[in-house]
């Protein structure tokens, strides 16, 4: 697979085969990811990989948390509002999947049963937890995202699928807790990462791209 055909054909994966990937291929993976640019050559970047049994736990935990009506307090905070175009952009793509999954995305029922999903990360054996230093300011957090970028690349190339979370990092103090990271340390992102099951109906839809000639302009 060349380079054009790994970025082209990627695609956000939320159902996964339980078979696990070999220890040695996650690292490989890794081991990619890290010749990602940064910000002075600083590479702002950790990461923790769960799996088995320690992950089963965790989504449990996030689930509790969940259930409990555990208010989220990501280290990253979401979005309160968007851009009229870009809102206008989810809104659409929403629609469209809502359409192609015979499902309505923006009800509140669908909304809680998405998380748990999150949260038991659309049953993937592992899943990764990428996190830096607090004290880092923006830059890092884009070095970070162009860190999770080509691991998910290098995962594509291999045959492996990923999908990157936002959600799962709601509770970033409990996850900080339960996984032995720092609390000067915030999380990113988390990504779920293992074979795709390509016969799940989750995974039978895949997001389209504005027109180029939407974000680009010519300085001439």
């Amino acid at each position: 697979m060349d380079t054009i055909e790994c970025i082209t054909t990627r695609m956000s994966i939320r159902k996964f085969k339980a078979e696990p990937v070999p220890k040695e291929t996650l690292l490989d993976v890794i081991a990619t990811a890290k010749w990602s640019p940064s910000y002075k050559n600083s590479q702002p970047w950790e990461v923790v990989v769960v799996s088995g049994a320690k992950k089963d736990e965790l989504s449990e935990m996030l689930i509790g948390l969940l259930e409990k009506g555990e208010r989220p307090a990501p280290d990253i905070s979401e979005p309160l509002s968007w851009p009229p175009n870009i809102g206008k952009r989810i809104d659409e793509q929403m629609k469209k999947k809502s359409e192609r999954l015979g499902i309505d995305l923006s009800k509140p029922e669908y909304l809680r049963k998405a998380k748990i999903a999150n949260f038991r990360f659309y049953g993937a054996p592992h899943a990764i937890f990428l996190f830096q230093d607090m004290s880092l300011g923006k830059w890092s957090i884009l070095d970070a995202g162009m860190f999770a970028q080509n691991l998910m690349l290098a995962a594509h190339a291999r045959g492996i699928g990923t999908v990157p979370q936002a959600i799962v990092i709601d509770y970033s103090k409990q996850i900080k807790s339960f996984l032995h990271i720092a609390e000067t340390k915030r999380v990113v992102l988390g990504i779920s990462i293992g074979y795709p099951d390509l016969s799940g109906k989750a995974n039978s839809y895949k997001s389209s791209r504005i027109d180029t000639t939407e974000m680009l302009g010519w300085a001439i």
